[in-house]
Order: C-alpha cells, then sequence, then structure tokens
C-alpha cells in the first residue's frame, strides 16, 4: 500500500452515527417556504469603467432569507459574444467578502459567468437585518445557536440558495448549466446548497467547512471554537445547542445531494480537519471524487486544486464550453 492509501485508509471508512432529528427534513422544508415567500427585489448596475473590457461587471444585490440586501457581483465573458453562459457562483471563506471582481477573471476566461456573494455579516458589504434573542461568543459562528430558527447559518444557507434565483432570472445565464463552488465556509456552503436545491450540476468544494459539527465543537476548531466557548457560558444549553447544530451539519444533508461533488482536503489541516469532512464525503451517493494534500494545512492545494478544478470542469462538462 503506498504512503497516500495507507495515510488516509481510516478515512474512507469514518461514519460518524448521524445527529439527524425527525423533523430534519420538515425544518428545511418550512425554511425554504419562508425564504421563498420574500421577493429577491433583484438589481444589478454595470460598472461601466471597469478597466478590462473583455468581461462585463455588474454590482449585484438581492434580498436574502429576511430582507436583508445581499451584495456581490456578476462577471459576464462578453469577448465570447454569446447569447447564454453557464455560470458559477462562487462562495467565500469565513470572514471573507465577495472579493474583487479580477479574483474571478480564470473562471470567465474558461467561459463561465460568475456570481459571488457575500455571506452576511461577515467582511463583505452586506450587513444583517435579522432579529436575535440573545447573545453570541467570539463570531457569528455561534449567533442564534440557542435557537435554530434563529441560527446564523439559517440565514447564511438560504441566501446562497437564493443567489441561484437571481443567477437563474438573468438573460445571460443558461440556469440548467450551475456550479457551486468555495472553500472552507464556501465549501461547506456548496456543500449545504448542492443538498437543499437540485439545480446545481456540480459542486467543487475545498477544505469544507460545516461537517460533523459535534467534532467540531469538541475540538474547538476554526470558526466552531466561538460555540465551544458559548457553551462555556452557557453550559446549561449544551444539548439544546448541539441538538440545533445537526440542523446545518453536511453529514445530516450529504444523502440528498445528487449532483457530481469534486472536493479536496489536507491531512495537517486543524480548522476544518479532514476526518470531520469525510463524515459527509462518504455518505454522498452521487459521483464524487477527492483529492488529497498530505503535507498541506487548511490552505489546502491552492493553485494546485485550482488547476485541478479547471481540468476537471473540462473533462466533465466541456460540452457547456463550446
Amino acid at each position: 500500500m503506498d504512503y497516500l492509501s495507507q495515510a488516509t485508509k481510516d478515512l474512507f471508512d469514518y461514519y460518524p452515527e448521524l445527529t439527524k432529528k425527525d423533523d430534519f427534513e420538515l425544518f428545511w422544508q418550512n425554511t425554504m417556504h419562508e425564504a421563498y415567500r420574500v421577493p429577491l427585489h433583484a438589481k444589478r448596475t454595470l460598472l461601466s469603467d471597469y478597466p478590462i473590457r473583455h468581461a462585463a461587471v455588474y454590482e449585484i444585490q438581492y434580498n436574502g432569507m429576511d430582507d436583508t440586501p445581499i451584495y456581490g457581483w456578476m462577471i459576464v465573458p462578453v469577448f465570447m459574444r454569446k447569447d447564454k453562459y453557464p455560470c458559477l457562483i462562487h462562495y467565500h471563506g469565513f470572514n471573507g467578502s465577495r472579493g474583487e471582481p479580477g479574483d474571478y477573471l480564470n473562471w470567465v476566461m474558461m467561459g463561465f459567468v460568475v456570481v459571488t456573494v457575500d455571506c452576511r455579516d461577515q467582511g463583505g458589504r452586506t450587513g444583517n437585518g435579522a432579529a436575535y434573542s440573545s447573545g453570541f461568543s467570539l463570531n457569528v459562528a455561534s449567533k442564534g445557536v440557542h435557537n435554530k430558527f434563529e441560527y446564523y447559518y439559517r440565514y447564511v444557507y438560504m441566501d446562497c440558495l437564493k443567489a441561484i434565483d437571481w443567477a437563474c432570472e438573468q438573460p445571460e445565464i443558461d440556469g440548467t448549466r450551475i456550479i457551486v463552488e468555495g472553500g472552507s465556509q464556501g465549501g461547506g456552503l456548496a456543500m449545504a446548497v448542492a443538498a437543499l436545491d437540485d439545480r446545481p450540476a456540480l459542486a467543487l468544494v475545498d477544505v469544507p467547512s460545516n461537517s460533523n459539527l459535534t467534532r467540531r465543537v469538541e475540538g474547538m476548531h476554526g470558526a466552531f471554537a466561538s460555540v465551544s466557548e458559548y457553551v462555556k457560558k452557557h453550559p446549561h444549553e449544551l444539548e439544546l445547542v448541539i441538538d440545533n447544530l445537526s440542523y446545518f451539519d453536511t453529514m445530516n444533508m450529504a444523502d440528498r445531494i445528487t449532483c457530481r461533488v469534486l472536493a479536496s482536503v489536507a491531512l495537517k489541516d486543524e480548522t476544518c480537519p479532514p476526518q470531520m469532512y469525510f463524515a459527509t464525503y462518504n455518505r454522498i451517493a452521487g459521483e464524487k471524487d477527492i483529492d488529497i494534500y498530505p503535507f498541506n494545512g487548511h490552505e489546502g492545494g491552492g493553485s494546485v486544486q485550482t488547476e485541478r478544478k479547471f481540468a476537471y470542469v473540462t473533462h466533465w462538462f466541456n460540452h457547456w464550453l463550446d
């Protein structure tokens, strides 16, 4: 057995007990119904002075789960002069933002319209209009964790889902050719979206978060160390918090994922430990592949993995790029 096979053999056999509650499906059904009752009120504004003329850049805005305006970019490869394009929707890492348009020109050069959106209350322009009945610790991953209906990621998952709605309304985008993509938090969001919505044809996820959340809290890994701090201050809420997190754990959603998945993990990652993600990956029934970087940390495969994603998309979806 080669080194990598030896180092990873236990990961492919990792099936921790699911924490899914009896009302899991009903919870998400009702949550999506609530989110879709809120009109998008979609807007787009062309940046007429953007210096790269081969791409049209729009600032976009739509209403998320509540009336919170979600901001982002749409970047169109106008140099290709097509009526319709495939679309890649990007979700960013924790405390990040939609980024800058130039961050996505590699995908635009491949022929994709890129839509990239802020997560509310993190590092971008997007605020948060949701009401919370209690405080939180350290960061937004513990915001509303005492109440599954107020939990921060309930809003964010729906905001990300509505990014697909926004994209499918745009005349340049072919809504049958959607890819969701992201790393760390963004990878977890892409997994959740792929589980809750059957429109994505492919999920590209790197060092994904939001999986095996009880273990994440136990180990105080990454953003979910804030939940550990919360229950230190509110020990009487421990069981309530653990139960609430189960609704947002992608391992409990994995059996709903039907699109193709390309994932990557890094064995030295202490922020999103690879074993945590395998609790989700192993339960995906559809077509899937995973790249493993044995000596990398949370940076994952970096530019090497980016090239891998280009090649993967070209191999499986080349007919989109004609």
